[in-house]
């Protein structure tokens, strides 16, 4: 177990999560500054939205797969199968079109949509395991400043992905002749993974799952996985294409609810189900995993609303729109590393998470009040304003989760986490997109707000970038003031949805953080296994 690990292997092992971490938040935003040369290459257009929306799918569905299985089998042997899974699809995705039209996988455009699906599924366990490993290495009362590193890695990659991907896919070719550049996009994942790979492999233990081995029930997995993909597809469409009542859209969620009640009903009767559902039981599980989930719409609201305001009111460039949201992962950073610190250093994580929705809410109100008027720089300050305050949710709700579940729920309650956070950013970019195409109708031809819906949908698969390229600069007295009035709506409903998870942090019982990874949180708050 790791009580016996040294303080090396432990550093050692955190660099090879956070290195295949860092991987997997890379590609996002990567792959995001060379979608527009890529669908000009493959000609492929009409389905760019699909090139992340696959992505957004797969990796949403497998976290809670994940987390069961980390609580099943060696940690290791988890976290280098994801690792594998993404490579593979990184190598796939660079390779898509270069023989033409295959059979089954259609043109190079359909190629790379399936490819960048099973570029998903690696990335899903990438994300989920990073919080389960680190978790496994160092004990609650230690755990936050590390914690806080996933934090900055996230923010890392945001800063160097946009201008890594621009690089390569203008440059690229004079690398490799004869080489598209946006096919050195994936293939840069490959060294980078193999590094990772190494890492994990030579300094890492087999961190074997505490508790009893069952037998993984197979149908519950099944149900979850055939309701989370109809659920997220329905979000990620085109609401100007498929509006809410659409045929299309109910059959999607119709279908979605189907398969999630007959998953609940399921999980209640087997012995092993993919997610325990007692930990709803777990009032600091259940409080949490609410806040993350409102939290996590507001985190996207900013990435994806911010750099419409920029171009559309503001005026300026799509570079420089997407340099605006440089100063957000900077807050973010910040505010992560800085709450990690302060909880290991005097406990108490609830004061800094309450903290934290403040200032978020602060950030969120200057964001509601922005005029026409305002200046590049002080968007800028606004943005940084709300990263800081977003910063201290990446590491301490996973923080509390796993101080208040018994050691052997500890990969199931970890991704239950990070997934109710993306399906909460899915579905309030799915809302408040909705809500800023009505406002624009407003003032707006409609096929002007059309075109927002469209942009919409693609940025809440894809990273902002896909806003900045994709939205035409209209800087009209017309169109400022438009887009001026919609995003005040969006940002006036972000902050009831901050107001919400800080009342949500409000009923989280902050428990004394554990001294080591073998205590059993307070009897209780302890979620038992089945009698």
């Amino acid at each position: 177990m790791t009580d016996t690990l040294t303080r090396r292997s432990r550093l050692l092992t955190l660099a090879g999560v956070l290195l295949a971490l860092f991987l997997s938040s890379l590609d996002q935003t990567i792959v995001a500054t060379a979608l527009p040369r890529i669908v000009a290459d493959l000609h492929g257009f009409d389905r760019f939205a699909w090139v992340a929306t696959a992505y957004l799918v797969a990796s949403t569905a497998l976290v809670p797969v994940y987390g069961k299985l980390a609580d099943m089998y060696s940690r290791r042997n988890i976290e280098v199968t994801a690792i594998l899974i993404f490579l593979l699809g990184s190598a796939l995705c660079g390779l898509a079109g270069e023989f033409g039209t295959l059979p089954l996988l259609g043109d190079g455009m359909s190629q790379l949509i399936i490819f960048r699906a099973v570029q998903g599924l690696g990335g899903a366990g990438l994300l989920a395991m990073a919080f389960i490993i680190i978790a496994d290495l160092f004990p609650p009362a230690e755990r936050g400043k590390y914690q806080g590193f996933v934090g900055a890695t996230f923010g890392l990659s945001a800063v160097l992905g946009p201008f890594l991907g621009g690089l390569l896919t203008d440059h690229g070719s004079g690398i490799i002749p004869g080489l598209a550049g946006w096919r050195l996009v994936f293939y840069v994942n490959l060294p980078l993974g193999l590094l990772a790979l190494w890492f994990i492999l030579t300094k890492m233990p087999r961190l074997k799952p505490r508790g009893e081995k069952k037998p993984l029930d197979y149908l519950s997995a099944l149900l979850l996985i055939t309701g989370l993909v109809p659920l997220v597809l329905g979000l990620q469409l085109n609401k100007a294409q498929h509006a809410w009542t659409s045929p299309l859209t109910l059959s999607l969620f119709g279908g979605a609810a189907v398969a999630l009640v007959l998953f609940v009903l399921r999980s209640l009767r087997c012995a092993n189900p993919i997610l325990e559902l007692r930990l709803f039981r777990n009032p600091v599980f259940r409080a949490a995993n609410i806040a993350t989930f409102l939290l996590g719409g507001a985190f996207l609201s900013i990435v994806i609303f911010e750099p419409l305001f920029m171009i559309n009111v503001v005026g300026v460039s799509a570079t420089q729109a997407g340099v605006s949201l440089i100063p957000l992962s900077l807050g973010v950073v910040l505010g992560s590393m800085l709450a990690g610190q302060m909880v290991a250093r005097f406990g108490h994580y609830k004061r800094w998470m309450l903290a934290g929705g403040l200032v978020l809410l602060v950030g969120q109100s200057l964001l509601a009040t922005m005029p026409a008027t305002i200046g590049y720089g002080q968007v800028l300050l606004y943005v940084l304003i709300c990263g800081a305050g977003l910063g201290p949710s990446m590491p301490l709700y996973t923080l509390a989760i796993q101080n208040a579940i018994e050691p052997c729920f500890t990969g199931q309650a970890t991704s239950a986490s990070q997934f109710f956070r993306q399906i909460g950013g899915a579905m309030a970019a799915a809302v408040l997109g909705t809500i800023l195409t009505l406002s624009l109708a407003e003032h707006l031809p409609a096929s002007s707000a059309a075109g927002a819906a469209t942009t919409i949908s693609a940025a809440a698969a894809e990273a902002p970038t896909v806003v900045a390229r994709a939205v035409p600069a209209l800087p009209t007295v017309e169109v400022r003031a438009a887009f001026t009035h919609a995003i005040s709506r969006v940002y006036l409903a972000t902050m009831c949805l901050v107001f919400c998870g800080w009342l949500a942090t409000l009923f989280i019982p902050e428990l004394p953080l554990r001294n080591s990874n073998l205590a059993r949180p307070a009897p209780a708050l302890a979620t038992r296994g089945r009698e």
